[in-house]
């Protein structure tokens, strides 16, 4: 079942743009009719089903959306290069589509700078607020929505400079700026051949 789960949940995902993996995930088991269960799927589960779904599904649509959406991270990364982004989430993984968005983690001890960034440069921004974990507790950060080249909502989250060095960052949910060029460069080679 928790497979039938991650599989409904990730075709719920590519087809109609649900962007939270939990609202897929329980859509999913009241489709199923196991509304009630306790044991659905991890997201790691539900990613490895989306990216299967779209390997077979969306094997010709899928690489130049993913890759429109690393080059549009590319570029908001190079633009805020002065704070140290990070990319994180589906676009890193290759789980993106078409509905997805970008998500970077910038960081600076002063929470105003990003803020002074943006109106410096005159870049069209929502702000918010993101919940987070800091050291072991939930903390809340701001956040800037900007609007990439293709159309896709790119968030940036502000964190405080010690977080960069937390020791959380792993190459497989973490990519610099030299990680992304090289996995656009990778996946460009790939569409060659």
């Amino acid at each position: 079942m928790r497979e039938q789960l991650a599989h409904r949940a990730a075709k719920l995902i590519a087809e109609t743009g649900i962007a939270d993996f939990a609202s897929a995930k329980r859509k999913a088991a009241r489709q199923l009719g196991a509304a009630d269960t306790q044991h659905l799927p991890s997201n790691n589960e539900v990613e490895e089903a989306l990216q299967s779904y779209r390997s077979l599904y969306q094997h010709e649509s899928h690489p130049d959306i993913l890759h429109q959406l690393r080059t549009d991270a590319l570029a908001c990364m190079q633009l805020f290069a002065a704070f140290n982004p990070y990319l994180t989430g589906s676009v890193l993984s290759g789980a993106a589509g078409e509905h997805s968005d970008i998500n970077l983690m910038l960081f600076s001890d002063d929470a105003k700078a990003v803020l002074l960034f943006l109106l410096r440069n005159k870049l069209e921004f929502e702000d918010g607020e993101w919940r987070v974990r800091l050291g072991g507790r939930e903390e809340t950060v701001p956040s800037y929505t900007l609007i990439g080249e293709s159309g896709a909502q790119i968030h940036l989250v502000v964190l405080p400079e010690n977080a960069r060095y937390s020791g959380s960052r792993h190459p497989d949910t973490h990519a610099d700026i030299a990680a992304v060029t090289k996995l656009i460069e990778e996946q460009g080679a790939r569409s060659e051949d």
